[in-house]
């Protein structure tokens, strides 16, 4: 007998077809459809990507569940405590996004840095005469400090050696690499571009705030790929309007839609994209086809990739 699965958003197509060959699919894609799949189904899994939340009330409202998943790979919207303590594992894609964010980051600092956004806008508007006043400038040469040195910050560590910036980086413990590890206050004032590669919790809340922006040179750049409450996004505005840093480039925001946060996204040295990263078609399809295939395997008794659960141990 099939099992059910509750899709909270929509997955790639591919990984859709997989779904609907080995089990029966339903959406809870808004209140009523949700609560209507609750009422009349046994549901079996649960699967997001970053929106749909999968917390305790939905996992208590499904007791025959038996894998929850999110295709990608923080967890912020996954209440991963209250699926653990059921003993329910929980799927993500660990390293899927890790080139594609690597990426991002590296347009994100060149756009920045290069002062490319507001060359392009201006040509745009005709206003060739608009590099008689260009004040941008190149990687080569800098530093690069990278706060999180995992899958993302070691990748953006290879590109900015590649475009010939040296590396420093701060991390949780130093690790076996080509780079100089140094502590976090060293590491912003050192460097000209601070990159964030950081998971979210307790430790790293606002991790950055106004001492460590007054830490940085003053014409350095502040890029965020990671989460967005790394940052204490008050400081940083004033950080801005003050020129205690040049600019600031995310892809990530404490809130998204950013409605509390317009004054930094309409801010003239800002570059803010919507939580695009690993969007690509590329990696939006890995991500999804990697997390369906392993709650497949779950779901029909077959043993899941170990690495995408992401609670293993806690299961043991």
């Amino acid at each position: 007998m099939k099992k059910n699965v509750l899709l909270l958003e929509t997955v790639a197509d591919e990984a859709l077809a997989i779904l609907k060959e080995k089990v029966n699919v339903f959406t809870g894609y808004d209140e009523a459809s949700l609560n209507n799949v609750l009422q009349q189904e046994e549901v079996h899994a649960i699967i997001t990507r970053g929106k749909g939340l999968i917390h305790q009330p939905l996992i208590a409202a499904c007791p025959h569940l038996q894998v929850v998943a999110r295709c990608g790979v923080g967890l912020d919207n996954v209440d991963v405590a209250a699926a653990t303590e059921r003993k329910i594992p929980v799927i993500n894609a660990p390293g899927s996004n890790a080139a594609t964010i690597a990426e991002h980051t590296l347009t994100l600092m060149l756009m920045l840095m290069r002062r490319m956004y507001e060359s392009v806008s201006q040509v745009k508007q005709d206003n060739w005469n608009w590099r008689s006043q260009y004040a941008g400038d190149e990687l080569n040469g800098k530093t690069l400090g990278i706060l999180g040195m995992g899958n993302i910050g070691r990748r953006v560590a290879k590109l900015g050696d590649a475009f010939g910036m040296e590396v420093l980086y701060w991390s949780k413990s130093a690790q076996d690499l080509p780079y100089r590890y140094a502590p976090l206050e060293e590491v912003l004032q050192h460097s000209d571009v601070v990159s964030l590669h950081l998971p979210f919790n307790k430790e790293t809340d606002r991790l950055i705030g106004e001492k460590q922006l007054c830490l940085m040179k003053q014409g350095a750049l502040l890029i965020n790929t990671a989460r967005g409450a790394l940052i204490d996004h008050a400081a940083l505005l004033h950080a801005l309007n003050t020129k205690g840093i040049a600019g600031f480039a995310a892809d990530v925001l404490p809130e998204e839609p950013p409605m509390r946060y317009s004054a930094i996204v309409h801010h003239t040295r800002t570059i803010i994209t919507p939580h695009s990263g690993s969007l690509t078609a590329a990696t939006y399809r890995k991500m999804c086809l990697l997390t369906i295939n392993n709650v497949v395997a779950v779901l029909t008794g077959e043993p899941p990739e170990q690495n995408s659960i992401y609670n293993r141990d806690a299961l043991l």
